[in-house]
């Protein structure tokens, strides 16, 4: 019989303990499918009297997860624990330092220290799997370092938020403000103790940064994603994009151009027929994109326990398979630095605007636009009871900068109340 992979679960949370269920009632079937038993042998949280909801008593427990790191009887250091610094990191490093491979579903710390981890793990022969890191359930990161591994990427896309996507679907369906939804998914229990990690494009910004370095090969370079949550949004431009078409969504963009690596993490409209214009709810969407393949798209559940925990034990089978793949597709010490680039290429832009009602009001706007170089694809006036009348302008391609000239110009006119709202529309 082939001696069992034995594992060393670092947090006892939501996702760990969807690991010790997945592992208790699995356990036959994981042993067929990895050739060899896997099997818990020492857990470790920040509290042992918590009631979890599952029989621990068959397992060595550890105060402290660097100890847990470093026993004898761990072969595999799963950390899901969360934070970027912190027990996270350092029993990290103490797992490798005693030769064992580590799976996490930790995507601030290599977000943030993921080179370094990478480079000291593979020098060391190795691995770090972190497919639960990214986009819950679905299975983006094998993806694209095996099924896609013969292309050259193109471009990476997507929803990675859920709680973000469920905020907007909510707002739409519900005609509801971002206030209001924002309270709603907090009492659910959606958001992050520290909200802004979630609305703050934050979290979906650490999951695009290490799609980006697997599709492209380079470092990890989280510093250079263009963020901007969805705090701004508000319901009118959610019904009004909905009018032209339209939905808004946090959407990730990563690709490589002949200026350098660009990464945004922004809302944008997306064709509402599109497969992620129907996105609801909290679910994911990852759009990749191929030289030989075209386009592949994944769609499943991005957060939550088993849907975690699965993509969690998927590593775990990998790893006791004898699957051994580097943490970034390729080694870590071929890794390129990625030159940031700002997204310069040109798009179609969504305007919503307040005129005043004053003869030649839109024309002054329109004038503006043109001395821009900005060209009108579509245009809406809605009627009113104010002395300003909402007004929707779909550009034809253009560029951010050229966007953000005309916008700096509008007050001058007279004829715009308020700050006019500008927002990509990405083609899908």
């Amino acid at each position: 019989m082939s001696e069992p992979l034995r594992l060393g679960i670092a947090g006892l949370g939501t996702v760990g303990m969807g690991v010790v269920k997945i592992a208790q009632a699995h356990a036959a079937m994981l042993e067929r499918r990895a050739g060899r038993p896997i099997k818990i042998t020492a857990v470790s949280a920040r509290d042992r009297t918590r009631n979890r909801d599952a029989d621990l008593s068959g397992y060595a427990w550890e105060n402290d997860p660097v100890a847990l790191a470093r026993r004898e009887d761990v072969d595999l250091f799963i950390e899901v624990m969360g934070g970027d610094n912190g027990p996270a990191k350092a029993s990290t490093e103490a797992a490798i330092a005693t030769g064992k491979d580590v799976v996490t579903a930790n995507k601030a710390l290599l977000a943030h220290h993921g080179q370094a981890l990478a480079e000291t793990a593979e020098s060391a022969g190795r691995v770090i799997r972190f497919e639960a890191a990214v986009a819950g359930g679905i299975p983006v990161v094998k993806a694209l370092t095996e099924g896609l591994a013969a292309n050259e990427i193109r471009r990476v896309m997507g929803v990675m938020n859920g709680t973000c996507n469920y905020i907007l679907t909510r707002m739409e369906s519900a005609g509801l403000a971002y206030d209001q939804v924002f309270e709603e998914a907090r009492q659910l229990g959606y958001l992050e103790a520290d909200p802004n990690l979630d609305v703050g494009g934050i979290d979906a910004g650490h999951k695009l940064s290490l799609l980006a370095a697997v599709a492209f090969g380079t470092r990890v370079s989280f510093d250079a994603v263009e963020l901007e949550g969805i705090g701004r949004v508000s319901i009118d431009d959610i019904r009004r994009a909905a009018d032209m078409g339209y939905r808004i969504k946090l959407l990730g963009v990563a690709q490589m151009t002949g200026r350098g690596l660009e990464q945004r993490m922004s809302p944008c409209l997306v064709p509402a027929d599109s497969p992620l214009g129907q996105l609801q709810g909290g679910t994911n969407m990852v759009v990749l994109e191929g030289d030989s393949v075209g386009q592949i798209v994944l769609r499943g559940a991005g957060a939550g326990q088993g849907p975690t925990a699965s993509a969690v034990m998927s590593d775990v089978i990998d790893i006791a398979r004898g699957i051994r793949v580097s943490t970034f597709g390729q080694p870590a010490a071929t890794l390129c630095d990625a030159i940031p680039a700002k997204a310069t290429a040109p798009a179609p832009f969504y305007l919503r605007m307040a005129l005043s009602d004053k003869p030649g009001a839109l024309a002054k706007v329109a004038t503006i636009l043109g001395d821009a170089g900005i060209s009108i694809d579509r245009m809406r006036q809605y009627g009113h009871e104010d002395p300003t009348a909402p007004v929707l302008i779909v550009t034809h391609r253009t560029t951010r900068e050229a966007i953000d000239h005309a916008l700096s110009r509008l007050p001058a006119t007279g004829v715009v109340e308020g700050d006019a709202v500008a927002i990509r529309i990405e083609t899908v």
